[in-house]
């Protein structure tokens, strides 16, 4: 039984302003979860409306281990910055993941975080 996809793609990518809590700082996050027995090699691609795609954002994540990525943070080796606006983001890795996406908005005094589920191939 293959153990999660080799592609997950999470279509509504929006970053949420911080906020002025710092408990509870307004972010997206992107776990992925390797079950596998290999390491994986995973590139992530951040796809535009109105620019070209931002590839070779490149992460590893170790066999049986856990990564969650804040956003709004630097993201891979070269510490690449998601600029704030509607954006995808397409998961690629060299062996099966499992991927899931969150949001938590602070945009309202009742914030919500919720989770996106991701089409994988």
């Amino acid at each position: 039984m293959e153990k999660g996809k080799k592609n997950w793609v999470f279509c509504d990518g929006d970053l949420p302003p911080a906020g002025n809590d710092p408990a509870f700082s307004g972010h997206e996050a992107l776990m992925i979860t390797n079950v596998g027995e290999k390491d994986a090699k995973i590139e992530l691609v951040v796809l535009f409306e109105d620019a070209e795609p931002k590839r070779g954002i490149c992460i590893s994540l170790k066999a049986m281990r856990t990564i969650c990525l804040r956003m709004d943070k630097p993201l891979g080796e070269e510490g690449y910055r998601i600029p704030t606006g509607q954006y995808a983001l397409w998961v690629k890795s060299d062996v099966p993941v499992c991927a899931c996406f969150g949001r938590l908005d602070v945009r309202q005094p009742n914030m919500a975080y919720y989770s996106q589920s991701g089409c994988s191939f």
